[in-house]
């Protein structure tokens, strides 16, 4: 999945709107303008498609945190290498999920993903039961996550 396919799964998911996005970005420090949100969030046929690099997707996961859980005292590296593992590691730590949530948004989407499968994609690289993330399982975990959230919307507007 690219960074501009995840941005928009995210912000179709937690219902984000274009001026919630702006604040989300500039909470990491990098400035986005409204166009800019939007270009972003385009289909890559649009004529106006950006692609968002990595330090720019870097920048809106942290800010995420940031929105969700507080400033935190911890330096935010903008040089990590943006992989579905650590896109799954920032929506956990934005999310405040522990592994049960993780798993029940799993399930939301259909698939059952088993605890030491959970676990090894949190891992570090170099540990030796480490797992990639495939897009598979990223892709399932942000429907899962649509649907955990536009259905807790639905009910509250009920």
């Amino acid at each position: 999945m690219t960074n501009n396919d995840v941005l928009r799964k995210i912000r179709y998911a937690l219902n984000l709107s274009d001026d919630k996005m702006i604040k989300i970005f500039a909470l990491s420090g990098k400035e986005a303008d409204r166009e800019e949100v939007s270009n972003y969030l385009k289909k890559d046929e649009n004529p106006d498609f950006s692609t968002i690099g990595n330090p720019m997707f870097l920048s809106f996961l942290n800010g995420l945190i940031i929105s969700k859980r507080g400033p935190s005292d911890k330096e935010r590296d903008m040089k990590e290498k943006v992989s579905n593992n650590l896109i799954m590691k920032k929506l956990k730590i934005a999310l405040s999920f522990s592994s049960e949530e993780m798993h029940e948004v799993f399930e939301l989407s259909g698939i059952d993903v088993s605890k030491p499968e959970l676990t090894s994609i949190f891992r570090a690289e170099n540990h030796k039961n480490y797992k990639e993330c495939g897009d598979r399982y990223l892709r399932n975990f942000l429907k899962g996550l649509a649907i955990k959230y536009r259905d807790e919307e639905r009910t509250l507007e009920n």
